[in-house]
C-alpha cells in the first residue's frame, strides 16, 4: 500500500499542489520533502522582503548541495537583525554573526579551521547586504578573492543601508532618493558616476565562479548556488532583492520589481568562470526603465507633475549599455 502524504499549508512546511504536480527535476528546493528550512519561521522581516526570500532559497539550496554540511557566517545588517533578535534565532544551521565589514575574513578563517581539522567536506557560506559587501567589507572580500579562499560569498543587494535608515550605499542606483541623498535641489537623489557593480569586480579577480541572480527567478538562483557549491575556491553570487520599505514600493510588487530590473537591462543576470562571462539571461523584449522606476517612491521626483526628468533618459542609457555589453538581447528567430 502506498504511503499517503499529508499536505501542509503552514509556513514551515508548505508543499503546494502546483509544485508537486510538476516533474521532480523541475521543482525548486522549497517544494522538496527533504528541504532543510535553514531560515525558518519566526523572523521579523518586513512584508514582501526580498532578502528573506533570497536567503531562504539560497541557503536551502546550499544545504542540499552539501548534504547539510554547511556553516554560515553573516555580516551585520538586515538579514542578521531580523533573524536573530536576542535571545531568539530563525536559523537552523551552524550560524555565526560577524562584524559589518569582516564576514569574508571570518568565513575564510572558518574554512581554514575546517581544513586543519580534516573536515574539508564541511563547506562555508558568507552572507552580507550590499553595504557590508560593496562598501564596508570590500577590502576583506577582495582579499578573499585574491587568495582564492574556499568560500561562497552571497551578497543580498537591496541597494542601500536599509537596516540603519535607508542610507546610500555604493550599490544605490543614480537618482535614487535615500536618507543621505534626499530628493532636493537641481540634481535630486543619488548622483551619477558614483558607486560600483561588484560582480564585475569579482569577475576581474578571475575567481572560479561569479554570478548575479534575482528573486524573480528562483530556479536560476538555486541552480547557481548549487553550481557554486560544487566548486572549490572563492565564489561570489550577488542577488537582487527588492526592499519595499527602502524603495517605497508595495509589498506585493517585490517579484514584479525584480523581474522589471532584469527586463529593463538595469540588472544584468549572468555567470562567469575564471574571469570570463560564460552565460547570460537573455531579454526577449526590453522594457522601458520608466515602467520600473514609477513603481518606487525613491524615484518619484523624476516624474513630478507628470513631467519626466531628463535623468530618466540617462538611466535608460545605462540599461541600454548593459544590454549591449552583456549581449542580453535575444535575437529574433
Amino acid at each position: 500500500m502506498n504511503e499517503v502524504q499529508k499536505l501542509k499549508f503552514y509556513q514551515k512546511g508548505t508543499l503546494t499542489v502546483g509544485n508537486r504536480l510538476i516533474d521532480e527535476r523541475e521543482r525548486n528546493v522549497q517544494a522538496s520533502l527533504d528541504r532543510s528550512n535553514s531560515l525558518t519561521s519566526g523572523h521579523r522581516a518586513c512584508q514582501g522582503c526580498g532578502e528573506a526570500l533570497g536567503a531562504r532559497y539560497a541557503i536551502d539550496a546550499a544545504m542540499r548541495a552539501t548534504n547539510r554540511n554547511l556553516i554560515a557566517v553573516n555580516a551585520t545588517g538586515c538579514l542578521e537583525v531580523f533573524t536573530t533578535p536576542y535571545p531568539e534565532t530563525s536559523w537552523q544551521i551552524p550560524w555565526m554573526h560577524s562584524l559589518f565589514g569582516n564576514a569574508a575574513a571570518v568565513a575564510t578563517g572558518v574554512a581554514a579551521a575546517m581544513r586543519v581539522l580534516g573536515r574539508a567536506e564541511t563547506r562555508v557560506v558568507a552572507q552580507g547586504g550590499d553595504g557590508g559587501t560593496t562598501d564596508i567589507g570590500f577590502g576583506c572580500l577582495s582579499g578573499m578573492f585574491e587568495r582564492n579562499d574556499d568560500v561562497l560569498y552571497i551578497c543580498y543587494d537591496n541597494e542601500g543601508y536599509m537596516n540603519t535608515g535607508v542610507q546610500r550605499s555604493s550599490a544605490t542606483p543614480p537618482a535614487a532618493r535615500t536618507a543621505t541623498t534626499p530628493a532636493m535641489g537641481k540634481e535630486a537623489g543619488n548622483v551619477f558616476g558614483t558607486g560600483k557593480f561588484t560582480p564585475k569586480i569579482a569577475v576581474a579577480h578571475e575567481i572560479p565562479y561569479a554570478a548575479t541572480a534575482s528573486v524573480a527567478d528562483l530556479h536560476d538562483l538555486e541552480a547557481k548556488v548549487t553550481k557554486a557549491m560544487g566548486l572549490r575556491g572563492a565564489r561570489y553570487i550577488q542577488i537582487n532583492v527588492p526592499c519595499p520599505l527602502g524603495w517605497g514600493a508595495a509589498s506585493q510588487d517585490t517579484i514584479k520589481l525584480a523581474r522589471l530590473a532584469i527586463e529593463t537591462g538595469l540588472y544584468p543576470i549572468f555567470e562567469a568562470e575564471n574571469g570570463y562571462v560564460t552565460r547570460v539571461r537573455k531579454i526577449r523584449r526590453p522594457t522601458p526603465v520608466a515602467e520600473y522606476l514609477k513603481l518606487q517612491r525613491r524615484f518619484a521626483h523624476l516624474f513630478r507633475d507628470g513631467v519626466e526628468d531628463p535623468r530618466v533618459a540617462k538611466l535608460q542609457a545605462i540599461a541600454d549599455r548593459h544590454i549591449k555589453d552583456y549581449g542580453l538581447l535575444e535575437e529574433a528567430a
